[in-house]
């Protein structure tokens, strides 16, 4: 049946104002966060979702904010640099790795509860210590040459490249020539890499080496045992905690208020979301860039041309 035109008049008003009255959907943007690979997937979807929904609330509605752990920290690199994340948590070494070759900038650094040898404090840096046993017979770092040493990771920042460019510094070592890496076997008859801080004190005690190196960001119980168990022979610092680095895809106004937001975390009612996620000894975060943060870190990069690499575990 053909309607009259007055009756077309007002179906037309009427579906209009329909229209305007339905609910109106606000265009989604999508924000990812790496963080470095240190939890599985599973551990992953279960502690992001805390984290994930703080961040959707401060940043308002509209954007949608993704948490994923890539397999590898140079994968987290090539996220930054391909636009695929646009914010990560990263240890020093990946987040100088993220700035030279991603082109990202960092934004924020942690603020944690470290040790500066045995006062307790809240910082965004802290030292690495060379330790013997009490009842060793060596005095200095020179009195170890051809000894057994233990590391925890030829890309810890307070465990071996600190400790590297510490031992360049005072004659120990000579700086190694353009494209190739220091040699602590240059000097130390034995080399060990353990995994981990607390295995190198436990391949110390055992006796299995002559030296390793302890750092004040680790748990407070296993640096309180092993300062009290040894003797310290050298120090090298300060070194920087993690950073926050953001990708050149993201752009103001949203930048800023991401920024803002992890400011917030700082806050004591939220560090949590970060300590059951991140780090354990998140205090806050503190504005920074590389230059401030990381300047003395890429020093020790240049110093020591040690190269960053990683073991992927899927």
């Amino acid at each position: 049946m053909r309607l009259p035109p007055y009756r077309l008049l007002v179906l037309g008003v009427l579906l209009g104002l329909g229209a305007a009255c339905a609910p109106q959907r606000t265009p989604s943007t999508r924000l990812v966060i790496a963080v470095q690979p240190t939890l599985t997937a599973a551990e992953v979807q279960e502690k992001a979702r805390p984290l994930e929904q703080y961040l959707e609330q401060r940043l308002g509605p509209g954007v949608d904010v993704e948490i994923y752990v890539p397999l590898s920290q140079a994968g987290v690199v090539e996220a930054l640099r391909f636009g695929q994340a646009h914010v990560a948590f990263m240890g020093p070494f990946a987040g100088l790795l993220a700035v030279e070759r991603a082109n990202a900038q960092v934004v924020l650094a942690e603020v944690r509860e470290v040790i500066h040898d045995t006062q307790k404090t809240e910082a965004t840096y802290y030292y690495s210590y060379w330790v013997v046993p009490k009842d060793s017979p060596y005095a200095s770092l020179t009195d170890l040459k051809g000894k057994r040493a233990c590391f925890p990771s030829t890309i810890s920042t307070s465990g071996y490249i600190g400790p590297m460019a510490r031992l360049i510094e005072l004659g120990l070592l000579p700086e190694p020539p353009a494209g190739q890496e220091v040699d602590p076997k240059a000097f130390f008859g034995q080399v060990l890499f353990a995994g981990g801080y607390g295995q190198c004190w436990e391949a110390l005690k055992a006796g299995q080496v002559d030296v390793t190196v302890i750092a004040g960001d680790v748990p407070e119980k296993l640096y309180r045992e092993v300062v009290a168990n040894t003797r310290v022979l050298e120090q090298q610092g300060p070194l920087p905690s993690h950073v926050v680095v953001v990708s050149p895809a993201l752009q103001e106004p949203l930048r800023s208020k991401v920024i803002e937001a992890l400011m917030g975390l700082s806050a004591p009612e939220y560090r949590s979301l970060m300590r059951q996620f991140i780090s354990g000894i998140f205090v806050g975060f503190q504005r920074t860039d590389a230059q401030t943060h990381l300047g003395a870190l890429r020093d020790y990069v240049k110093r020591t041309h040690i190269a960053f690499s990683e073991r992927i575990t899927p």
